[in-house]
């Protein structure tokens, strides 16, 4: 019962096969090799759009370049309350980008309201020397709620950021679980709808630790190439980690396992629906669910054997579920069958 994050699972059979492959070989150092410039091809073909693609380990380098990009070092980004560059980075956006300020806005759902992108423009007043200047907008699909942005409501909030002179980054870790949520092409939920540069996500979809940053300009691609190599995320032996990105991507790879996590969260969220006592709480529209349940419930879960993260929440506690490529419909069926065992906790 992995219930804690899809970071936790293994790395899926077509990824682990084709690393034992290009492993076995020798091959050209530092991404002139053939499954990194396949990275650039197979990208582009999904996203029918020209790419400038840059493998990285991990989605905090990832997130950390692409804004650094976008933003001088006295610039501002806004972003979400609960983004994952603003909680969960220790810092990373603002060090990489030599000093730049994340600009937090209130979101219950994870998702920017267009209004308050206007408000905190508004507000920022003339950029004179003792101004930030506002110059980015940063959007994360699925959000960090598990709810996803429609391609509708992505260029809504490029349009208002283009028309203000912000360019438009989108942290897409889970954005395969988007995809698959939405029903929308992942064109039209990038560059389509305006986004400027994406993190696209490897690592929580079966890879070992690969993602990409992802831009559909030329102007971005210099200094994207020097300062991947300034971070330490140029690798000698690039192709291990283009070779995992490769291996989802050819033949829907990366969509099919997206689709298998999304049907193991849709199938969770129905058999907690129909437990008294647990609350569904916002959207379910990729592979994270919310349940508020009572403390004492939550901690005999946990002590049967099931792992996942939560917090207070007044006098509940709010459980984050995650499912994954690997997630078996025995293990929701078990966890299902658990919580709704009343033995193990009240139910309010």
């Amino acid at each position: 019962m992995r219930f804690a994050s899809d970071n936790r699972a293994g790395v899926c059979p077509e990824v682990l096969d084709a690393l034992v492959d290009e492993a076995s070989r020798s091959g050209p150092a530092y991404g002139e090799d053939d499954a990194t410039a396949q990275v650039t091809d197979l990208l582009a073909e999904i996203l029918e759009h020209e790419v400038w693609a840059y493998p990285v380990l991990t989605g905090t380098a990832a997130n950390s370049l692409a804004l650094a990009s976008l933003c001088d070092p006295w610039g501002g980004v806004l972003c979400s309350d609960v983004a994952h560059v603003l909680v969960d980075e220790c810092g990373a956006p603002e060090f990489f980008g030599g000093g730049l300020r994340l600009i937090p806005l209130v979101s219950p759902d994870g998702r920017i309201d267009p209004l308050a992108v206007a408000e905190a423009i508004d507000g920022a007043g003339e950029h004179d020397v003792h101004n930030t200047p506002i110059q980015a907008l940063t959007l994360t699909n699925l959000s960090e709620t598990g709810a996803a942005y429609r391609a509708a409501e992505t260029a809504a909030l490029c349009r208002l950021a283009h028309d203000r002179g912000l360019s438009v980054h989108l942290d897409g870790a889970r954005l395969a679980n988007a995809v698959i949520g939405t029903g929308e092409s992942i064109a039209d939920l990038t560059w389509r709808a305006g986004v400027d540069i994406v993190s696209f996500g490897g690592t929580k979809n079966g890879a070992a630790a690969a993602e990409v940053v992802v831009c559909f300009d030329d102007r971005l691609a210099e200094q994207l190439e020097r300062r991947r190599k300034r971070a330490g995320q140029l690798l000698s032996k690039m192709r291990l980690v283009s070779t995992q990105l490769t291996a989802q991507l050819r033949d829907g790879v990366w969509l099919a396992h997206a689709a298998h996590a999304n049907q193991m969260a849709s199938r969770l969220a129905t058999e907690l629906g129909r437990t008294p006592g647990i609350e569904l709480v916002g959207h379910v529209d990729g592979n994270e669910l919310f349940v508020s349940v009572d403390p004492d419930r939550a901690a005999a879960w946990r002590d049967a054997g099931a792992e996942f993260y939560d917090s207070p929440s007044g006098n509940h506690r709010l459980v984050r579920l995650v499912t994954s490529w690997s997630t078996t419909q025995e293990e929701v069926d078990q966890f299902a069958e658990m919580a709704s065992d009343a033995q193990l906790g009240p139910i309010s």
